[in-house]
């Protein structure tokens, strides 16, 4: 046996800053941030409704704040990209076949997106 000791590559915390693939990565991943905010700031406005009308009005008025808007349409820009990235990948994770032949990844992708825009307009006719 040898006494050599195995090479270990050092590996630094900016690893992925040296790759465009990885820093793409890491945005897309970072998305979640904002999400994590919106989540909490829904959780709270749930639980301020069932307490009652002060409760309420005051989750109003902290949701009005211009901070709290920022990083909602933040959370709604990471959201969209998040959804873009994601439908943009599904036509080749799982490919659609329709009679033995691919469906055009273009179709997939319009299509994803066409349900989103379907079920925002209804909710926002229900609203």
């Amino acid at each position: 046996m040898s006494n050599r000791k195995p090479y270990v590559r050092e590996m630094t915390r900016t690893w992925w800053k040296d790759s465009s693939f990885y820093r793409f990565y890491m945005l897309r991943e970072a998305t979640v941030l904002p999400l994590i905010f919106f989540t909490i700031c829904l959780t709270f406005g749930l639980g301020c409704l069932v307490k009652g009308p002060e409760a309420w009005q005051g989750w109003l008025n902290f949701m009005a704040n211009p901070i709290v808007i920022i990083l909602n349409i933040i959370a709604l820009a990471g959201s969209l990209f998040h959804a873009q990235t994601f439908f943009s990948m599904m036509p080749q994770v799982v490919p659609i076949r329709i009679k033995g032949k691919k469906l055009d990844k273009k179709i997939i992708v319009l299509a994803q997106w066409a349900v989103v825009a379907v079920i925002t307009a209804i909710v926002l006719a229900l609203v």
